[in-house]
């Protein structure tokens, strides 16, 4: 993608110059980072939007509130098992996940 100014360039752009195309190493692990920053910045929102703590949050999931804070802040990597009680117990909601080829 073309960009309008010459000191501007998109993440993609950004991304290939400093970490390679897709495919390479260095390009896989931050996109992997990247997914799971998302998955606990969605918790962390959701979470805000129902009003929630992330005590009351992990006492309807049956885990702590470190734990909690860990996957939201990025610093503990969930299992899909954890992430459906979060989302089912914790939410009320449906945990829904897709592949990509």
């Amino acid at each position: 993608m073309k960009t309008k100014n010459k000191n501007l360039t998109t993440l993609e752009e950004f991304k290939e110059k400093n970490y390679g195309k897709r495919g390479t190493k260095e390009r896989d692990e931050l996109d992997a980072g990247y997914e799971n920053f998302k998955i606990g910045a969605l918790i962390h929102n959701a979470r805000i939007e129902k009003g929630m703590t992330q005590e009351e949050l992990a006492e309807k999931v049956g885990t702590t509130k470190s734990y909690i804070s860990k996957i939201e802040n990025n610093i503990k990597e969930a299992r899909i098992s954890t992430l459906q009680k979060i989302v089912e117990l914790g939410f009320g909601g449906h945990l829904e996940l897709s592949i990509r080829l």
